[in-house]
């Protein structure tokens, strides 16, 4: 069960991540009108937030178990 709880979060993440390296080119950033009716438009800033931050959290949640993870098989592996 764990591993598939582990293989559903790194999929959302990777979508996540996925999403917010995409979505700045996906808008246009020189036309407001284009991202007026967007979640925390009209500001550039406000809409570049609530879609890419989840992105950057996810990348730096999925790099910190992935550290993590190496982490703890190196310390199994070492003779005592």
């Amino acid at each position: 069960m764990r591993k598939i709880l582990w293989l559903v979060g790194m999929m959302l993440g990777l979508y996540l991540v996925a999403r917010a390296i995409v979505e700045p080119f996906v808008i246009d950033v020189g036309d407001p009108a284009a991202y007026r009716d967007d979640w925390c438009g009209p500001s550039l800033a406000g809409v570049l937030a609530v879609h890419c931050g989840p992105g950057l959290l996810a990348a730096v949640f999925m790099t910190t178990a992935a550290v993590h993870r190496r982490r703890s098989r190196y310390r199994d592996r070492q003779p005592s």
